[in-house]
């Protein structure tokens, strides 16, 4: 769709604005979803081991308590939560206690609204832009999840693979038997890694979240797209580690998340992998 000039402010605030508000979201679903999956795999193995549950505790789950400050638990007005604005107006710190509010709820905002403006600049206004939105709002919250819990919720994941597979129906980034085999394809492959991992050391290198989200990436980009995202991803992570290593931030035994790595890799390949492939071929025909 091809927006006039006199529509195109119109649908930018829209998109910046639209971003705002679901970076917001994002920002709330990365801190209470990994406390929510907690306190439900506490119950569960309570029941499973027969053991008294708790007392029930407050309401806590997506929509409720609304947005308050975590340490002194005071309810924020509806200026403090303004996107993007709020945190910039309270320069990062609780309006009632001080305390610092933590940066990355700022980031996500940022890193979201961008994205709503990358896939519309780059798809325009189309489903196959309105999909790459979603998908790339997914990488971020499950990135920022990752990177703090070490988890990859099937909440997110699995959403994320039918939601490819669902728009790879209609052909939106690449046809339904490359998407279906794109996701059985990187599932098999990681899933090979790693049981070939902990035959060799006796030790788990990735959990069964990165075999999910790699999938993802095949379900939505298809299989031909699957050596670059892994090829990005391990080398990304491999400088990521060798500079937090030398620099005595991570300890060679301290496990490092993949999917943060997994998510950058699937969005380059979302909106770059296709020209990054064709130069690669075409210099690789050059020195044949």
């Amino acid at each position: 769709m091809i927006v006039s000039a006199h529509s195109s402010l119109p649908v930018a605030i829209f998109v910046i604005t639209g971003g705002a508000v679901i970076g917001s979201f994002l920002s709330m679903l990365v801190y209470r979803l990994p406390l929510i999956l907690k306190r439900h795999w506490e119950r569960d193995c309570r029941e499973a081991l027969g053991l008294p549950q708790p007392e029930p505790g407050p309401t806590f789950n997506l929509a409720w308590p609304g947005s308050h400050c975590p340490e002194c638990q005071t309810a924020l007005g509806l200026q403090d939560n303004i996107p993007l604005f709020g945190f910039l107006a309270l320069r990062g710190r609780c309006r009632h206690c001080h305390a610092r509010i933590p940066s990355r709820y700022f980031l996500i905002e940022v890193l979201t609204t961008l994205a709503a403006v990358a896939t519309v600049a780059h798809f325009g206004l189309t489903a196959r832009a309105g999909f790459a939105f979603l998908l790339t709002a997914g990488l971020i919250a499950l990135s920022f999840i990752d990177s703090k819990e070490q988890i990859l919720p099937d909440v997110i994941t699995l959403p994320l693979l039918w939601l490819g597979l669902l728009a790879n129906s209609a052909g939106l980034y690449t046809s339904l038997p490359s998407a279906v085999w794109g996701a059985a394809f990187a599932y098999l492959f990681l899933w090979l890694i790693f049981h070939a991992f902990r035959f060799a050391t006796g030790k788990e290198g990735m959990g069964y979240g990165d075999f999910k989200l790699f999938a993802v990436a095949g379900a939505w980009l298809g299989w031909q797209m699957l050596p670059l995202i892994i090829l990005l991803a391990s080398l990304t992570g491999a400088v990521y580690g060798i500079i937090l290593i030398v620099t005595g931030r991570l300890q060679r035994s301290t496990p490092m998340p993949f999917g943060p790595f997994l998510c950058w890799a699937t969005w380059i390949g979302l909106f770059f992998g296709w020209p990054i492939l064709a130069g690669y071929l075409h210099m690789a025909h050059g020195h044949l």
